[in-house]
């Protein structure tokens, strides 16, 4: 398995809702995710600058920012796009990041 991270960014005063619409995280979503062997997925919030550093853990060869080709995850970045910084399809702006160091 593989450990991916990587940020994106809120809209200032949308952290509370972020947070209820993704308790309340679409089944199809997960189980699209878990379909694709994704799995351990947590987001972070830095609330000094609205920035959300996500990480999860890849059983295959798809992220969860590469299955946009699914009718789902296109409804949902459609229903995020109000509260998240997003492409002009709707995904969300999302940046890679380099994994420095790791302590097991």
């Amino acid at each position: 398995m593989e450990k991916i991270a990587f940020k994106m960014q809120l809209k200032p005063g949308c952290r509370e809702e972020y947070k209820r619409r993704h308790e309340a995280l679409w089944p199809e979503i997960r189980a699209l995710l878990k379909e694709n062997g994704i799995s351990d997925y947590t987001i972070f919030l830095d609330e000094a600058s609205d920035t959300l550093f996500a990480v999860q853990m890849l059983a295959g060869n798809s992220s969860s920012q590469a299955l946009g080709a699914h009718e789902v995850v296109q409804k949902w970045w459609a229903y995020m796009a109000d509260i998240s910084v997003t492409n002009p399809d709707n995904s969300p702006v999302s940046i890679p990041l380099e994994k420095v160091f790791h302590m097991d």
